[in-house]
């Protein structure tokens, strides 16, 4: 069980290592690592040398957190988060999240690889996440602060920019309601219906938790899906993790310099 002394080890030793508290941290999903090599002056620090740090062991999370500059921005990237099935730990799950408001992260972006449920999503296609359905069955744990009375976990202000940024850059992005599960096993096609009638665009295993931590802990949160397959019953192909990083792959470019611009515009 994580406590608030873990975190407090494990910010120390990152300080010791950075050279000023991050502008904006981003969580990098599936396939989705990438991005951090754009950082400029990069500061590696490996996860397993962190203090209490938990161990991404999901193909296409490496592992890592990467500290650098954008434009004026300084950025810490996460580069591999733990998912819950990994450890069957919500703790460990917020950790990083909770490191992250220790360094003194005030905006947060959250990334993630997940399966379009809307019928009119395509693999490939990047969702501004509207808003979220916590399909988990859990809630945060006691030790956490209250949450916020708010209605929406994803601020309205960065939600703006990133459409507008991508109708500015002729970028295919659509906007819709993420739908978290727990895993690791890919939704039945009554669960996926399930989904979908509730209201829910894409599904994952991942974010939910994440993003309500980190709003309770006073963040904004800009979240951003790719859609790297349609989800069971929506489509006949059979889904693998394989076609997930295969997809994010794919998109790689699109998606960092969405994130490169949201980034400079914040």
């Amino acid at each position: 069980m994580s406590t608030s002394g873990h975190i407090d080890q494990a910010a120390a030793f990152l300080r010791e290592r950075v050279p000023a508290p991050p502008d904006l941290a981003i969580v990098l999903g599936s396939g989705l690592g990438g991005f951090a090599d754009a950082l400029q002056d990069p500061v590696t620090v490996k996860s397993h040398d962190i203090p209490h740090y938990p161990r991404s062991t999901v193909e296409g999370h490496k592992g890592e957190l990467v500290f650098g500059t954008l434009g004026t921005k300084r950025i810490l990237a996460v580069r591999g988060r733990v998912h819950y099935y990994e450890s069957g730990s919500l703790d460990t799950v917020l950790f990083p999240v909770r490191i992250l408001a220790a360094l003194g992260t005030r905006t947060l972006v959250i990334t993630n690889a997940a399966g379009g449920v809307n019928r009119t999503f395509v693999p490939g296609d990047l969702m501004v996440l509207s808003d979220q359905l916590n399909l988990t069955g859990m809630g945060l744990p006691a030790t956490a602060p209250k949450e916020r009375g708010t209605a929406d976990y994803y601020d309205p202000v960065l939600r703006k920019l990133a459409l507008s940024t991508a109708e500015r850059l002729g970028l295919r992005v659509v906007a819709g309601s993420y739908a978290g599960v727990k895993g690791p096993s890919y939704e039945t096609t009554a669960e996926v219906e399930m989904v979908h009638r509730l209201g829910g665009d894409a599904v994952g295993m991942s974010t939910v938790m994440e993003t309500a931590m980190a709003v309770a802990l006073g963040m904004s949160v800009l979240g951003i899906s790719c859609i790297t397959n349609k989800a069971t019953g929506t489509s006949p192909a059979k889904l693998d993790h394989a076609e997930v990083t295969e997809v994010a792959n794919r998109v790689k470019e699109h998606f960092s310099l969405l994130l490169r611009e949201i980034i400079l515009s914040i």
